[in-house]
C-alpha cells in the first residue's frame, strides 16, 4: 500500500470526524461518550497550524486516518512537548498504518521543534498500547480510574518518547 501523509483542508473535516466517530462507540479509545459533530470540532481544526500539524492519511490515494500534534498543557515552558493522535478507519486497521504514522510524526520533530512526543492511552486499549510501545514510548504515567466510559472506570497511561 503506497501511503502518503498531507496536511489536512477544510474540505477533509467531515471525513476526519467521520473517522473519529468510529471509535467512540467501543468505549476503548477516546474518552468522547457521544459522536461529534463537523460543527463540534471546527475550533480543533482551526487550532492546527505549521507548528501543530494535522494530517491525513492517504493509503492508496483514499483517506485512510489521520495523525495530529497538539500543545501539551498550553503553558511557555512546553513549548517542545505535542500530544499525538492517531485515529485510522476501520477498514484501514491492522495494515501497518500506525506505525508508518509514528515513524512519520519522529521525522517531523527536528523541523517543528518538539523533543518530546505524549500519547495517552487508555490501559485497556491494547492495540495502541502495543503500537506506541513498538514504536518506542514508554510509560511516563499511570493515571488510575481517571476514565468513567458508562460506569467502567478505566485507567489512563500517559506514553512518552524523547526525540532530538
Amino acid at each position: 500500500m503506497t501511503v502518503e501523509f498531507i496536511l489536512a483542508r477544510q474540505a477533509d473535516l467531515p471525513a476526519i470526524v467521520a473517522i473519529y466517530n468510529q471509535n467512540i462507540a467501543s468505549k476503548s479509545v477516546t474518552a468522547d461518550l457521544k459522536p461529534v459533530s463537523v460543527s463540534q470540532r471546527q475550533e480543533w481544526f482551526n487550532e492546527h497550524n505549521d507548528h501543530r500539524p494535522l494530517w491525513v492519511i492517504k493509503g492508496d490515494g483514499q483517506l485512510a486516518g489521520w495523525l495530529s500534534l497538539e500543545s501539551f498543557y498550553g503553558r511557555a515552558a512546553y513549548h517542545a512537548t505535542v500530544e499525538i493522535s492517531i485515529y485510522i478507519d476501520t477498514k484501514f486497521q491492522y495494515q501497518g498504518l500506525g506505525i508508518k504514522a509514528l515513524a512519520y510524526a519522529a521525522k517531523q520533530t527536528k523541523r517543528l521543534g518538539i523533543n518530546t512526543i505524549l500519547a495517552y492511552v487508555f490501559s485497556t486499549n491494547k492495540p495502541s498500547q502495543a503500537l506506541f510501545k513498538a514504536a518506542g514510548y514508554q510509560v511516563y504515567g499511570h493515571l488510575p480510574k481517571v476514565a468513567d466510559m458508562a460506569g467502567r472506570l478505566i485507567d489512563l497511561d500517559i506514553l512518552g518518547k524523547k526525540f532530538n
